[in-house]
């Protein structure tokens, strides 16, 4: 403008406000997706067939919601904000999309979730952990799920073996799923924008789905191994704190056997190793799993239940490896040398 003043424009509020007069609020996770050309590729990315009933989390004021009822047979949108919800209602209303979407008020790790064929989200960030271990629990199985997710987290979820990311979230959510990088997703593409990029991925719970017991084993290894990441596992299984736990369970499934014979087996699961999927959170530093161990020093030289332990990793040769560098299928086969030799993690 050429001369006079220039007005000072004044701060918008946190929450931007939406042109049906719905502002959205950061705090809670309120990131509503503006761009229509994104919101296309989702949709074309997620492989949607005009048979499935799609389960969509977080819908806000439907741009999505509606791609998804043009390419899907139905819809159940899952929102906590009661005002989004009316404003789902007001846009669908009348419209031949109606009687094809369901609207569930409620904050969706406490609800029961329905039967359906693909789940395709844009969530509030704080709770990408619990929910992606909420989808992996859900049956009947379902055939994928297509998820935004903070960029960091998602890209924890599709690390592999020696990336920098590679850490507990990456080996628990691979042995239960295959989990691919779709596309980045920078933060100016939402209202009101976030201060990271995200990214999308999807999820393909594995058919067969891995036994209950085995799940929990390998998390209470995971949970020992992604401790210190970086440190071998001698040292690591050298620590008074962990010999200490371990030989807990290990005595206490040794009692369960002999009172209850065979049927002690099948209660492994019912032990206290400590932690739950919901424990799975993203840290931002090296990547280490958040448990926190003392180190302790070393455990006594003439602990019987010590060697029996180093035993086990002399055995597959893993006294000297880390946890960052190995395989699922090297972390299986640890696990299974120690439940050969009578240790379980559960």
């Amino acid at each position: 403008m050429a001369g006079g003043k220039i007005k000072r424009e004044k701060a918008k509020p946190a929450g931007a406000p939406y042109q049906g007069g719905i502002s959205f609020h950061k705090s809670k996770g309120q990131h509503i997706l503006k761009n229509p050309l994104l919101v296309d590729t989702i949709v074309q990315k997620s492989g949607i067939k005009s048979t499935d009933v799609i389960l969509e989390i977080g819908p806000g004021t439907g741009n999505l919601t509606k791609k998804l009822l043009d390419a899907g047979k139905s819809v159940i949108a899952i929102e906590l904000d009661p005002r989004m919800v009316l404003e789902l209602q007001r846009r669908f209303q009348g419209t031949p999309y109606s009687n094809r979407l369901r609207v569930i008020q409620g904050d969706v790790l406490k609800t029961d979730l329905p039967y359906f064929d693909i789940c395709v989200a844009n969530i509030p960030y704080q709770i990408s952990s619990p929910l992606t271990f909420k989808l992996l629990n859900h049956q009947p199985a379902f055939r994928c799920v297509v998820i935004m997710f903070q960029r960091e987290f998602a890209m924890r979820l599709v690390a592999q073996p020696g990336d920098n990311l590679y850490c507990r979230l990456s080996a628990n959510t691979q042995l239960r799923a295959r989990v691919f990088h779709l596309l980045k997703v920078g933060k100016n593409n939402f209202r009101p924008p976030p201060k990271v990029d995200s990214s999308v991925v999807r999820i393909e719970p594995r058919k067969p789905a891995p036994d209950s017991n085995l799940v929990r084993e390998f998390d209470g290894l995971m949970r020992i191994c992604f401790n210190r990441k970086n440190k071998t596992l001698g040292s690591l299984f050298r620590q008074k704190t962990v010999l200490s736990m371990m030989e807990k369970n290990y005595k206490t499934l040794q009692a369960l056997q002999q009172s209850q014979g065979d049927m002690a087996v099948g209660m492994v699961g019912n032990l206290d190793f400590g932690g739950t999927e919901e424990d799975l959170k993203m840290e931002v530093d090296d990547g280490d799993d958040e448990m926190e161990l003392e180190d302790g020093g070393e455990g006594g030289e003439g602990s019987e239940f010590k060697e029996k332990v180093l035993s086990v990793l002399k055995e597959g040769d893993f006294e000297e490896k880390r946890s960052s560098k190995l395989t699922q299928q090297e972390f299986l086969y640890l696990l299974s040398l120690f439940n050969k030799a009578g240790i379980h993690f559960s």
